[in-house]
């Protein structure tokens, strides 16, 4: 049989295609996405379980003149191989290569850049909106928004306000009862219920009462459902709401019973569906770290309790919710929720470690001021994925934070050189510490086998000196300390520099400061986070309020987005590699 994918790259040809094709086509396009991500990886079983949905978009709206905004973005992969990507597609998430997610900058097709959950809906009644206001009465414009990403707070203030507008806006819930890992929450358990009961979905909907067209729930790998309830759909004016029951991994077995693993799989075999195993590693994710820690902190104090907003995985927590099920709370996609849930639980005497993504706790900035800073609870946040993370790009690259969380009154910032710092930093926290604390971390494996020793006492706001020196002080937080100390040995100049960790951006270790001012002419400061307003600046004003002139050098992310690529290609391009490091160093 002819294969139709290979004459389709973009819309426009989807379109000359019979109705009756389109299923031989979904076949071909599951084919095509499992081939590439078993050998190149990235979001697998999302992309899987909307193929169906993609090519009914696609072949009924006249995109990219009808809006098609996809929520996070986890789900697009076939969107992208049908919008002009196909010839790309293997270059997904690589250095130079198409993003992992919609970009504006990338196509035409993608009408709004995402990456964190739950702007989808938002986007396009802004969108909507904007066409009634231009006049642009026949325009369709579409969001596709998960079950998960759906309950999140967001979401429903978007929905409030497009049920009271006038706006052409199509919201088609794509319900697969998973985000990374399932769903829950009352919405949930609510989507759950109208599966089953049609009176439910029929008449008790809390959908209608917001005054949206309700449809469904229906198939949503059933083609010739999905194009005729959207071919009346079209005709429809006013916000509409479209209930789509799909299987996350659909069409490969193994994603199919094992949805967690496979949202994001690595490498496998795309026959059989196996993964592919790596290497054993002797060292631990970091993630581990704190989720393996956590549980022992639990064992010993039962005020522990640990939050996350549907990072179970992501953040290791699951070990803590296996063993402390009561004392263990996913949320949701609810990062505003997560901070101030921590907050109320901190007034009553609990010790709530808040686990969050460096990235996604940019979401919940009001609340850390507001609700835990201002009151000066006792929040431990756990800001996994800080720093550059590779692969996902721009949207989850963990950089930001020492700058948005340095300018905070009564909080803590630690960041751990490595595991072992890492788990003494948690232990102390939860000694009955007065102010919140930051704990920043990057994703991805540690460099000590042996890590889990008996707990040690960290002295708040005390830096250590890693190796003495002449006339050159480098001083460094987190984990790029480990490029620095490689720069160092290889440098001819390395009888020059010494290297301190700072460990705690605030507070400033000042007395270690004064004597390396003191000392040392020249001050280089290193770090994984961006140089405007990071720890180099609060090096920077301490200098400028002690009225020192050393030459202070200031190294980390630039004033700019980065793109996706591996860490270590990342590090290379910014100067951040050892290589570029011991050539900065040596010019000094």
């Amino acid at each position: 049989m002819k294969n139709l994918l290979d004459n389709i790259s973009n819309p426009s040809d989807l379109r000359k295609l019979n109705q009756d094709q389109l299923p031989q086509l979904a076949k071909e396009l599951r084919a095509f996405i499992i081939d590439i991500v078993s050998t190149k990886e990235g979001h697998l079983g999302a992309s899987l379980g909307v193929v169906e949905l993609t090519i009914a978009l696609h072949y009924l709206f006249d995109t990219p003149n009808d809006l098609l905004v996809w929520d996070v973005g986890h789900q697009a992969y076939g969107h992208k191989i049908l919008t002009g990507r196909k010839n790309v597609f293997h270059t997904n998430r690589q250095f130079g290569g198409i993003a992992g997610f919609p970009s504006r900058k990338e196509s035409k097709f993608d009408a709004f850049g995402v990456g964190h959950s739950s702007t989808s809906i938002s986007a396009t009644l802004g969108m909507a909106i904007a066409s009634n206001l231009k006049g642009e009465t026949e325009k369709q414009h579409i969001a596709v928004i998960g079950d998960a990403s759906i309950a999140s707070g967001m979401a429903f203030e978007a929905l409030n306000h497009a049920g009271v507008s006038k706006a052409n806006l199509l919201i088609i819930l794509n319900d697969n009862a998973i985000g990374i890992d399932p769903s829950v929450g009352a919405l949930k358990e609510y989507l759950t219920k109208v599966k089953t009961d049609k009176r439910l979905a029929a008449q008790n909907n809390i959908i209608k009462a917001l005054n949206f067209d309700y449809s469904g729930p229906i198939d949503g790998h059933d083609l010739p459902k999905i194009l005729s309830e959207l071919e009346r759909l079209k005709t429809i004016k006013g916000p509409k709401f479209l209930h789509v029951i799909t299987t996350k991994g659909k069409g490969l077995q193994q994603a199919e019973d094992d949805q967690v693993t496979y949202h994001a799989p690595g490498k496998f075999d795309k026959i059989s569906g196996e993964r592919i195993k790596k290497e054993e590693s002797l060292y631990t994710k970091y993630q581990d770290v704190f989720g393996k820690t956590i549980v022992e902190l639990a064992q010993q104090n039962e005020n522990i309790v640990g939050i996350t907003p549907a990072m179970l995985t992501g953040s290791s927590l699951k070990f803590m919710l296996q063993e402390f099920p009561k004392r263990t709370f996913d949320v949701g996609i609810a990062e505003q929720h997560a901070v101030t849930l921590a907050a109320g639980m901190a007034t009553q005497g609990l010790i709530p470690f808040c686990n969050i993504y460096s990235t996604f706790l940019q979401r919940a900035y009001d609340q850390i001021i507001h609700d835990v800073a201002l009151q000066n609870l006792p929040v431990i946040f756990c800001l996994d994925r800080a720093g550059l993370v590779g692969e996902d790009g721009a949207t989850h690259h963990g950089v930001f934070d020492l700058a948005y969380l340095r300018y905070i009154p009564n909080l803590i910032i630690f960041a751990p050189r490595n595991e072992i710092e890492l788990r003494n930093i948690l232990y102390t926290a939860q000694l009955g510490l007065k102010n919140p604390i930051a704990i920043r971390y990057p994703r991805g494996k540690g460099k000590i086998i042996d890590w889990q020793k008996p707990f040690e006492k960290t002295k708040i706001g005390k830096g250590i000196c890693l190796k003495e020196g002449k006339s050159i002080a480098i001083l460094s937080v987190g984990t790029i300390a480990d490029n620095v100390s490689e720069a160092i040995i290889l440098s001819k100049k390395s009888d020059e520099i010494a290297h301190f960790d700072m460990r705690f951006i605030k507070p400033l270790d000042e007395k270690l400061l004064h004597g390396i001012f003191e000392k040392d002419q020249t001050i280089i400061t290193i770090e994984d986070g961006t140089i405007k307003g990071g720890f180099g600046s609060s090096i920077l004003e301490f200098a400028a309020k002690n009225n020192y002139k050393n030459n202070i050098k200031v190294l980390g992310i630039p004033d700019e987005f980065i793109e996706h690529g591996s860490v270590e290609i990342l590090q290379q391009k910014i100067g951040l590699d050892v290589k570029s490091l011991t050539c900065y160093i040596e010019k000094q």
